[in-house]
């Protein structure tokens, strides 16, 4: 296929990624909302998720019954599917495991970040790292300040962030392809 081809297909496409952008957006807005139902939904979904993988993973570990590693195969999805289970039934207690859960990634993250910002100090550039770092920290550092009751609306409202910056990002795109 020649380049004009492709360049046709991509201009042709603009407006499923318009329209992804307009479905993320939507989203993000309806989660920004109502940050709690977003944050009970995205708790579900994960506990859906880990339930699905965990069924996979116990399926799979009967296919290589005989490996050295099958009981830890099986052993994984076992408890993938207790995870995925506790928070399916108990969303609420999952909503608060699950911002314990973020709140101390971001602050192994902004840590290591920071540490990674300065090994790069020569570098152009080693100064942003080193911001996202400390932004990773901070937002590490309000979660626990504020748990448990931010464990309420912070997994709904990074939900809505991450939803609007999508949308904002395929309207780009699509713009740029309807261009081409």
């Amino acid at each position: 296929m020649t380049a004009t081809a492709h360049t046709d297909k991509l201009r042709k496409s603009w407006v499923w990624m318009a329209i992804l952008a307009v479905i993320s957006l939507i989203g993000g807005v309806l989660a920004l909302i109502n940050p709690f139902v977003a944050t009970l939904a995205a708790t579900m979904l994960a506990g859906w998720f880990f339930i699905l993988l965990g069924g996979l993973q116990v399926v799979q570990s009967f296919q290589v019954q005989g490996w050295g590693g099958f009981l830890w195969a099986l052993l994984f999805g076992v408890l993938s599917l207790v995870v995925g289970i506790s928070l399916v039934f108990n969303p609420l207690a999952g909503m608060v495991s699950l911002t314990l859960l973020v709140a101390v990634l971001l602050l192994a993250t902004g840590a290591t970040k920071i540490f990674y910002a300065f090994s790069l100090r020569p570098v152009t550039g080693w100064g942003w790292v080193l911001v996202s770092g400390l932004l990773s920290l901070v937002l590490g550092v309000l979660i626990f300040a504020n748990f448990p009751a931010a464990a309420a609306t912070i997994l709904g409202i990074f939900l809505a962030v991450e939803l609007i910056s999508n949308g904002v990002v395929f309207l780009f795109v699509a713009l740029g392809l309807r261009q081409l």
